[in-house]
């Protein structure tokens, strides 16, 4: 099977490509962008992949704020032109998106299965939202994929790295870390969303599906689990929305529940709390090859 991964460089797309069985090909900026039409559909066009998935997003939710057209140009019309271009070479294509489709409920009590309304109250939602709609209209052979809360050891090259790595950053610089304790994720790595992509890779397109973690936390939760288990003995002070204002606004909550994996045949994630600490091991031993590499070096 010849895949082709958009975005390939970035956190959920360098794993995938580690991750996918077969022929794979990565594409990302600046020698490939979505936003360019004829540039898509000449590219695939030469790589005739069998699936395309595309991780290529503006996910800077403060900056898609006072960048609505490059959001919308990205997320959305990006989209349709990986999905139109596939269409035409009868390849599948797997967009993924995000949670933050969700917020507006603010009575919302229980995370968000995929026959909920969606109802964004940001403009990176509001973008990717489209790009999902987009995706489904020009192609016939389509798989969403809403995530929640990603990290992984490429980071996030939009964000500069991700949550874990901020936490750990800040936590050494011997300062208060304070964290908004409102807000409630489900928290997924990239290496436990890339493994369930392959699986939903060969099953074949299956329509919309949430994968994430199928248990939530809020975001101060996340992090003093992260610093406990780094062993940094650093207490996370609990804070309001309120208290640490934001150019866009973020949910208060966007939790997933995934209830149309185990229709496909696919397993749900892990516990958030096992992914992270699966990937604060694999920091460490990277860290610890980095090391000897170091000293090895002549």
């Amino acid at each position: 099977m010849k895949i082709a991964v958009i975005g390939a460089r970035g956190q959920l797309g360098s794993d995938l490509c580690t991750r996918l069985a077969g022929e794979v090909t990565g594409l990302d900026v600046p020698e490939f962008d979505v936003q360019q039409r004829d540039r898509v559909e000449a590219v695939l066009g030469e790589i005739l992949p069998d699936v395309v998935v595309n991780c290529a997003a503006l996910t800077n939710v403060d900056a898609c704020e006072d960048g609505i057209d490059q959001a919308l140009a990205v997320n959305a019309l990006g989209a349709a032109h990986v999905a139109r271009a596939a269409q035409r070479l009868g390849a599948a294509v797997l967009y993924i998106s995000t949670d933050y489709v969700f917020g507006k409920d603010t009575r919302r009590r229980q995370p968000y299965t995929e026959d909920d309304p969606t109802g964004p109250v940001n403009v990176y939602g509001a973008s990717k939202l489209a790009g999902e709609h987009l995706t489904a209209i020009a192609s016939t052979r389509w798989t969403i994929v809403r995530t929640c809360g990603l990290y992984g050891l490429a980071g996030a090259a939009g964000k500069g790295g991700n949550f874990v790595e901020t936490m750990l950053r800040l936590a050494g610089e011997d300062k208060p870390v304070r964290v908004v304790s409102d807000q409630r994720v489900s928290p997924t790595s990239t290496r436990e969303l890339a493994g369930k992509i392959a699986e939903l890779i060969q099953v074949g397109p299956c329509g919309l599906l949430h994968v994430a973690a199928p248990d939530s936390c809020s975001w101060h939760e996340f992090a003093q689990a992260i610093l406990d288990r780094s062993r940094l003995g650093v207490s996370v002070e609990p804070i309001s929305s309120d208290q640490y204002k934001t150019r866009a606004k973020r949910p208060a909550l966007s939790a997933l529940a995934g209830t149309r994996l185990a229709d496909v045949g696919v397993t749900p994630c892990r516990p958030w709390s096992e992914m992270l600490y699966d990937y604060l091991d694999a920091r460490r031993r990277r860290t610890a090859a980095q090391s000897t590499e170091v000293r090895q070096t002549p």
